[in-house]
């Protein structure tokens, strides 16, 4: 395992580590105990003797009770990539169960480790809810016996759900993709027009991704072959400035930078022995630890208590200048970068109106908003370009359209006068269906974000990359080829003609560039193979043999239509729970607990719902699930007519579909229980319960065998076969207990 540092922050003790409104953690009543929920949980993840630490007991005492519980201790293999690549999914699992002290313990971390990851890796402290429930010391105590009887129940009825103990392990290694990067089906191909075509590298996480490549390679050759054969031309990732170049007299934060930058320089080599370029995502001049403004007054600008970090005020000299220093000093050293892209209104604090809070600043209230994003795009411009003339410098323009403020005031600015602010040789990159209007159940809404189900470009959009053309910039539409916050938790959806309708509108804006994923959505095949393939059917007709590849273009289409069905709106897509599916636990009695960015649905339906009355998210899920099993049905029926030469690439399109909608019939489910649940209409919650178990024993079976289901790069795993097998005890439980009809 990596060593741990403590560079990102000064020394801390684990009494600084925040916690939120600490409310008590969820019951977890289908373990007798609560140390049983943690072997049951940690079994995997790290080794029995560890588990005894913790929880202060013989190893002999772990085997003995996991055994008791069901696992299979004959072969309990511990990947050590869990607490590598892994511990978002680690720390999400423990949450509820563990004072910080004993995750500590658990991860092998410091409390700066845990400090720099809860506020820069893709903001987790905000997924977590800006919150840890108050775990108590966990320590092991022995069953009485009646927990031993309640114990037995669970075991047998456990087993008797799964078809054997070995159900619980994996057959393809978590973490493993090497093998499942599928080569082109085809040599013979199609050319998009597009002069740059980047994506998210699928095997990089959002943290601290330059420190050590030999231990958790983020662009493994596997992979850039994979993107070169695609027709992809560059990977991007998360960086962050100040671990890439220290900051005079605060050297500390930024421990390691030269490792870094020779890692960078490296890896931009790598990339270029396969035709492709390297792109950092820069979100800029990233705001820093409250501590950090001691030693520089001067930069302080608005504060972000609930971060536990200030902006940088962009009216001083000096940050703007160190900025621009630091760009031209990491671009200097890897001078086979391809370039950056930036995001100047986002969830990081950077200046001091990236969240519109420019009214707490007395240095840049007075200034307009255009003027403070365009300033710091002109000096990343100047920085890069004075070092590498050629590098592509990109201005994304995430919420400058529609970015209100707290109290839903109007923008602090029009998106067309920042883009007269840009510098001439920077291209604007624009999300393509961001602003498209929605209406589900007669419930009118728009885009923002990320969306697949609904194609774009936006009437917005567009007229961002006029007004760009008409500067002569170039512009970038940043799309999702592959998955999407709708459903992130499968490599690919397989829609592929919503993604052909979505290029082909592209092409007749006569867009520069793609941008062809967030995080999400980097699997090096799926819909993205439409990149060197004009049609869904030329691409059928690559993968499928004649007799069959018709008949796949039906099931694509079905697929397709069924997902314009997706109630698409932020909120939802953020709290929902499509992308944990039945992996998230039912709640007889309310949680009172608010929903997360991504990482806990809990039962907030309110949240779920967004703008939807209730009876209309559900019944949009619904239509959705019924019209993708027609399609996952008409699989079926073609199961005879498959050739051996077809086996592969069909098991690979069903495992696709059948996940897809194990996950969206879940989420139909569960604001149906919720539903019923409220209304004290508990008669039908059995069926519910019954139905939520066989979703979850369907898609553990799918997830042992493909080790892409339930990952995504930066939120890591959003669950282990130990979380979908958690949900059947708890399905089993309920059912036996009927607490489920009370």
């Amino acid at each position: 395992m990596r060593k741990m540092r403590k560079n990102h922050e000064k020394s801390c003790l684990v009494a600084d580590l925040p916690e939120g409104a600490a409310p008590q953690p969820l019951a977890l009543p289908h373990f007798p105990t609560p140390w049983q929920a943690f072997i049951w949980r940690n079994w995997g993840y790290v080794t029995a003797d560890k588990l005894a630490a913790v929880l202060g007991c013989q190893k002999e005492v772990i085997v003995r009770e996991a055994q008791r519980m069901g696992l299979n201790t004959d072969s309990h293999y511990v990947s050590p990539k869990w607490l590598t690549e892994g511990y978002q999914t680690v720390i999400r699992d423990n949450w509820h169960i563990l004072p910080y002290s004993q995750l500590l313990q658990l991860l092998d971390w410091t409390p700066e480790r845990m400090l720099y990851v809860l506020k820069e890796e893709d903001f987790l402290w905000v997924k977590l809810g800006l919150l840890k429930p108050a775990c108590k010391e966990l320590r092991y105590q022995p069953l009485t016996s009646e927990q031993i009887v309640k114990t037995q129940a669970l075991e047998k009825l456990l087993l008797d759900s799964l078809p054997s103990k070995q159900a619980l392990e994996y057959l393809d290694e978590p973490f493993a993709f090497d093998k499942k990067y599928r080569a082109p089906a085809s040599s013979k191909c199609s050319k998009r027009p597009f002069e740059l075509t980047f994506i998210h590298s699928y095997a990089a996480s959002c943290g601290d991704v330059f420190y050590d490549i030999d231990a958790n390679d983020p662009i493994p050759d596997s992979l850039l072959k994979q993107y070169s054969a695609l027709g992809v031309q560059g990977v991007w990732m998360h960086a962050i400035l100040y671990l890439l170049h220290p900051i005079a007299s605060s050297e500390e934060y930024s421990e390691g930078w030269q490792k870094r930058l020779e890692n960078l320089r490296v890896l931009t080599e790598r990339c270029d022995k396969y035709g492709l370029k390297l792109f950092l995502y820069l979100n800029e001049p990233r705001g820093m630890p409250m501590a950090f403004y001691d030693a520089h007054p001067d930069w302080a600008g608005v504060p972000f208590p609930e971060k536990f970090m200030r902006a940088n005020c962009t009216s001083q000299k000096k940050v703007l200048d160190w900025m621009e220093e630091a760009l031209y000093a990491v671009f200097s050293a890897a001078p086979r970068l391809g370039g950056a892209f930036f995001i100047t209104m986002s969830e990081n604090p950077t200046h001091c109106n990236s969240r519109l809070t420019v009214a707490q600043c007395p240095w840049c209230i007075h200034r307009p908003g255009e003027e403070l994003i365009a300033e710091v795009l002109a000096t990343a411009e100047r920085g890069i370009h004075r070092a590498s003339p050629g590098a592509v410098v990109m201005a994304e323009d995430w919420s400058w359209r529609d970015f209100a403020g707290e109290e839903g005031t109007r923008p602090a600015f029009e998106e067309q006068d920042v883009i007269r602010l840009l510098p001439e040789n920077v291209w604007l990159l624009c999300i393509s269906e961001w602003g498209l209007e929605t209406n589900f159940g007669g419930v009118q809404g728009s885009i923002r974000d990320y969306s697949i189900s609904q194609v774009g470009p936006s009437t917005g959009t567009k007229q961002a990359w006029n007004e760009a053309k008409k500067r002569g910039l170039k512009t970038i539409a940043k799309i999702q080829m592959n998955n999407s916050w709708e459903l992130s938790a499968i490599p690919y959806i397989p829609v592929p003609y919503l993604l052909q309708e979505h290029l082909e509108n592209l092409e007749r804006e006569k867009i520069d560039g793609l941008m062809l994923s967030w995080t999400l959505g980097g699997y090096p095949g799926g819909n993205l193979e439409l990149l060197r393939h004009k049609t869904v059917e030329e691409l059928s007709e690559a993968k499928f043999s004649a007799q069959l590849a018709p008949k796949i273009c039906q099931a694509w289409r079905m697929f397709s239509e069924a997902f314009r069905e997706f109630p698409c709106d932020l909120v939802l897509l953020y709290c929902a729970p499509m992308n944990i599916g039945p992996a998230n636990l039912l709640h007889p009695q309310p949680s009172n607990y608010k929903a997360t960015m991504i990482s806990y649905p809990y039962d907030d339906l309110e949240s779920w719902r967004s703008i939807y009355p209730e009876d209309v998210v559900e019944d949009q899920f619904l239509k959705l699930t019924n019209s993708w099993k027609k399609g996952l049905d008409f699989l079926r029926q073609l199961e005879g007519e498959v050739s051996s030469v077809d086996q592969s690439e069909f098991e690979e399109l069903t495992s696709m579909a059948q996940a897809a909608y194990c996950h969206l019939r879940s989420t139909f489910l569960q604001i149906r229980f919720i539903r019923l649940r409220n209304e004290g209409n508990t008669g039908l919650l059995k069926n519910i319960v019954q139905d939520e178990k066989q979703l979850a024993l369907q898609l553990l079976g799918l997830a042992r065998r493909d080790a892409r289901i339930g990952f995504e790069a930066s939120n890591h795993y959003y669950y282990s076969l130990q979380g979908l097998a958690e949900k059947v005890i708890q399905c089993n439980y309920l059912l036996a207990t009927e607490l489920c009809l009370k």
